[in-house]
């Protein structure tokens, strides 16, 4: 008679091993993700009737583009208002986007034009492939958005057909001040409506000096105030309040050396009293200029 035999399957260190072992295919690469776009740059112009604002890219385009105007500028991480000046305030949040690269920044936090309506671009977030950015508005006014490509670009085109007027500006300027060369605070021209000139020059002075002007050593000296508030102007006296806070770090020269000139350049404007945040000055009363006592040395 013969035997038939059944194989049973190989042990292998304790291991059953089938005859016949199934075979799967390699899993598939994963595919890399999409590079999200850097904003490199932010720039701003004048044309007939309108400012334009243009932010560059490199990589590409944000695909999700929201500009609308906002009560006030507030930081995306943190919550906290965010210093910007101006009447009206337009924000523009652009995703996915990132303002840096692993070597840091790659477009101006804070950016000041003498356009008769864009008068900054302050950014407000980078955080999570958001970028935000406000722009600091003499007037609201109509907004057209779009893109461009070659190079990649999304522009914002903002109305300006009203009527302005120059006005100084007194700055700080460091390079004056380090060589103990007075004066210490330089006029520059901005543009203001002609019917709001002491609002418009306030503005100004808190948008602080352009990208030029900057490299000469012009600066903003706040002495820790956010802006100003309050503002008005009779009988020869103009009054206003720093909003924020106040402080003179201990120094002889403080924001007062910009506001006071550049509110006696108008024509109605004789002396001018400061108030700290608080609504307190030295000499509230009589037509004598005034500082608060923060801003004394």
């Amino acid at each position: 008679m013969r035997v038939v035999r059944i194989v049973a399957p190989l042990l292998l260190a304790g291991l059953v091993v089938p005859a016949f072992a199934p075979v799967s295919a390699p899993a598939a690469p994963a595919a890399p993700a999409a590079p999200v776009p850097t904003l490199v740059g932010v720039r701003a112009a004048h044309h007939p009737g309108f400012n334009r604002v243009v932010f560059d890219f490199e990589g590409g385009l944000p695909s999700d583009r929201r500009v609308r105007y906002v009560d006030e500028l507030v930081g995306d991480a943190s919550g906290l208002p965010v210093r910007i000046a101006g009447r009206a305030v337009l924000q523009v949040r652009l995703s996915p986007a990132n303002a840096h690269d692993q070597d840091g920044s790659t477009a101006p936090a804070r950016r000041a034009f003498a356009l008769p309506n864009v008068m900054t671009a302050v950014r407000s977030g980078d955080f999570e492939a958001v970028t935000t950015y406000g722009i600091g508005l003499a007037k609201r006014t109509h907004v057209d958005v779009f893109t461009l490509r070659r190079p990649s670009r999304v522009v914002v085109d903002i109305r300006a057909a009203f009527r302005t007027v120059d006005r100084k500006v007194y700055l700080f300027d460091e390079k004056r001040y380090l060589a103990n060369k007075e004066p210490f605070f330089t006029p520059r021209w901005r543009p203001v409506r002609p019917h709001t000139p002491a609002t418009g020059v306030m503005d100004r002075l808190f948008a602080g000096p352009l990208k030029a002007e900057r490299a000469t050593g012009l600066r903003l000296l706040r002495s820790r105030a956010t802006g100003f508030a309050d503002l008005a102007v009779d009988d020869g006296v103009a009054r206003v309040r720093l909003t924020g806070r106040c402080s003179s770090g201990g120094s002889t020269v403080t924001v007062a050396g910009e506001i006071m000139p550049t509110l006696r350049r108008l024509g109605p404007v004789d002396w001018v009293k400061i108030y700290d945040p608080d609504g307190d000055t030295e000499r509230p009363m009589g037509r004598t200029d005034s500082i608060p006592e923060c801003l004394e040395p």
